[in-house]
């Protein structure tokens, strides 16, 4: 029996600081993020060339929710740039993420989400909701979701 120590790559390693293989590629893809965002600035044409790269990469349908949930937030808070943010679409104000769309595939869950972040001005007394799950845009969701935008810049 030996006693050599196998050689693995870190790719093959188990993981030991409890993240998941999906976890842990998102946070590879923000180190990247802000990497870019340090060479290339706040550019608005940078980050909606990156944001509208990432939705053609997306599956169905999560792509077709990703590109129309882009227009309604660039048509409800044109104010807002758009970036990634762990590599998904993502729209800030001073540099600081506001909402963003999770697609269901980036950690396998059965649903697509919208989320908003601490600096969206969603607050309602001592309890708010700051994620909603998506499964299909209809036009009553759109309407939710242009006044929860509206809302959330005011």
């Amino acid at each position: 029996m030996s006693h050599m120590k196998k050689n693995t790559s870190p790719d093959e390693q188990q993981p030991s600081d409890g993240f998941t293989a999906e976890e842990r590629a998102a946070m590879k893809e923000r180190a990247r993020e802000l990497k870019a965002a340090a060479r290339a600035g706040k550019d608005r044409v940078d980050g909606e060339s990156a944001v509208l790269a990432r939705i053609a990469e997306m599956p169905e349908p999560d792509r077709t929710m990703a590109e129309r949930l882009h227009a309604i937030i660039k048509a409800s808070a044109p104010t807002l740039i758009p970036k990634t943010w762990y590599g998904m679409p993502a729209y800030a104000r001073e540099g600081k993420v506001i909402c963003f769309f999770q697609s269901a595939q980036k950690f396998n869950t059965r649903y697509a989400t919208l989320g908003f972040s601490d600096a969206a001005h969603l607050d309602e007394g001592a309890f708010w909701p700051v994620a909603f799950a998506l499964k299909e845009l209809t036009p009553a969701v759109e309407e939710m979701i242009v006044a929860l935008v509206k809302k959330a810049v005011s």
